[in-house]
């Protein structure tokens, strides 16, 4: 029986797609498919019986059963490894050529090469990417656009290192069928890329290295870390060579943080504060449980909400008490190369965050623009001058309790109809873009992702279902919601002119309609969004 049997491609096989979806490849995507399948799909269950149970009315807590990982301060994560022990300065964005070029030569540290939610999970972008990815490893992804315009890597030395950000666990792979069952998305893509790409970082004298989204638990860490363990032996690559960072952008993995530490630590890379998708997560998870858990409008909300900092002050104390790496969130401020105004805005937003993250004792930071680089860079070096990094900064001072993690209902601000018109008007134009098959998208000078469109939607179903009224009287109503719906469709199609794509924009507000406005809630709008895909 072949490696292979029992694995079946449904997507097209495109020029050079067979350089990818190699027989030796697929054969490691279908073993480790077997192998854990049950446990990605026991863990998802396990998601759902935790919601129901804040549903009806637990409170999050830190795990008693794993008291002892916190209080044993022998423990340690593996030292940082080559490639990412600087890393002040990362540049997020999906794994276009354009944007592989320009994320590498952009001054970053490191790069986010991102399959997950600055991508949309097209067929052509997924295995595309991991042909780019290949390509700029073998620095074979020099091009000229249409307009004329080369690009062309730099050397080696002064390129970011690449850490690839795969999908989550929720998120499946249609294409790739394993004993007729669909494979995990994540897996496909963290496979692919071990197999074809880890060699040829190592050779540069680095590794093959990821960032986890998504989690919600240790338990999901241990899945990651055990399918690492089995990978690197089918490889043959010495155990420990791959090096995770987590995203920490739920709010029950914000009571784990040291368990998920724990359980990666001879591949752990540290922790990030994915933000965004932080109060998406605080929303989706807390969305019945009345008003002590209503936000204000996104705009409203920013890193000095209480809550936000007992999380972020929480993440740095645990990763620096355990010699891991603290990176901050995401700078989406997009500079503007013609309009001063807005530069000068983007770039004082830019050194106020990093400035409050560099303080805090965050070891560096993400934005999303090249322009934005040398922006966080000049913060960061300020405060680390020399030093790779500051995790020789201890933060014994911090106490976050549970209560001070749960503390939404302290955040200021309201909810008021421009707010609530803004969301429709962004989750509206993202979605487009999605479905179009662009996931990293500028709007309002904000580089936007899969988080904003989640946010958006995810409030409004919370606000329907809470009875909110808005802060000029107006509820917070179905009927509300449609005719809004219209009104920023119509004020899109009025700017964008020519250029507004009536088929796309129709399957964003039927999407949108679909995730804001049912009594059901789904858990992420990109699972119907995928099955109106190709």
């Amino acid at each position: 029986m072949g490696a292979t049997h029992g694995v079946e491609i449904t997507g097209p096989l495109h020029d050079r797609f067979d350089e990818i979806l190699t027989d030796e490849a697929l054969a490691l995507v279908a073993e480790l498919h077997r192998t854990f399948e049950g446990r990605r799909q026991e863990l998802l269950s396990a998601r759902r019986t935790r919601e129901e149970q804040i549903a009806a009315g637990a409170d999050l807590d830190f795990l008693p059963e794993t008291e002892h990982i916190r209080e044993d301060d022998s423990w340690q994560v593996a030292p940082p490894a080559p490639g990412i022990t600087d890393r002040r300065v990362e540049i997020t964005g999906p794994t276009d050529r354009k944007m592989t070029v320009n994320a590498l030569n952009s001054g970053a540290k490191v790069w986010l090469a991102d399959f997950e939610d600055a991508n949309t999970p097209l067929w052509e972008n997924m295995i595309g990417g991991q042909l780019n990815l290949r390509d700029a490893l073998d620095r074979q992804i020099d091009f000229t656009s249409p307009q004329g315009k080369t690009y062309a890597l730099k050397e080696d030395g002064e390129l970011a290192t690449v850490v690839v950000r795969p999908r989550g666990w929720h998120l499946d792979e249609k294409h790739i069928l394993v004993d007729g069952r669909r494979t995990s998305g994540g897996i496909v893509d963290f496979a692919l890329y071990l197999f074809h790409s880890a060699r040829r970082q190592i050779a540069k004298g680095k590794g093959p290295y990821f960032y986890l989204p998504k989690m919600q638990s240790h338990l999901e860490a241990r899945l990651w870390n055990d399918i690492f363990v089995l990978a690197q032996e089918r490889l043959g690559i010495p155990r420990g060579t791959i090096r995770a960072t987590c995203l920490i952008e739920t709010i029950p993995a914000a009571f784990e943080m040291e368990e998920i530490l724990y359980e990666l630590r001879e591949h752990s890379a540290g922790l990030n504060a994915g933000r965004w998708d932080y109060l998406f997560s605080i929303i989706k998870t807390h969305r019945t449980r009345g008003r002590r858990f209503l936000l204000p409008e996104r705009n409203a909300v920013t890193m000095t909400a209480p809550f936000m900092r007992a999380y972020t002050e929480l993440l740095v104390k645990t990763c620096h008490k355990r010699g891991a790496h603290a990176i901050g969130g995401m700078a989406a401020f997009i500079p503007s190369r013609r309009d001063a105004e807005v530069n000068e805005v983007a770039f004082a937003k830019v050194r106020e965050d990093k400035s409050r993250e560099s303080g805090d004792g965050f070891d560096g930071s993400w934005v999303a623009h090249p322009d934005l680089v040398p922006v966080a860079m000049e913060v960061f070096d300020g405060v680390l001058g020399e030093r790779p990094h500051q995790i020789d900064k201890q933060r014994p001072e911090v106490e976050a309790t549970a209560a001070d993690l749960l503390s939404v209902d302290r955040t200021p601000g309201g909810v008021t109809l421009a707010g609530l018109s803004g969301n429709i008007n962004v989750a509206l134009q993202y979605l487009a873009a999605w479905m179009g098959g662009n996931g990293a998208v500028a709007i309002h000078n904000l580089m936007e992702d899969a988080a904003t469109a989640e946010i958006s939607r995810s409030q409004i179903w919370q606000w329907l279902h809470n009875d909110v009224t808005l802060d000029g009287g107006e509820k917070v109503t179905a009927e509300l919601v449609r005719q809004l719906i219209d009104e920023e469709l119509a004020a899109i199609r009025g700017s964008l002119g020519e250029a507004y794509d009536e088929s796309l924009y129709q399957q964003a507000k039927e999407l949108f309609s679909e995730v804001a406005l049912a009594d059901e809630y789904v858990d992420f709008l990109t699972l119907p969004a995928y099955e109106r895909m190709p």
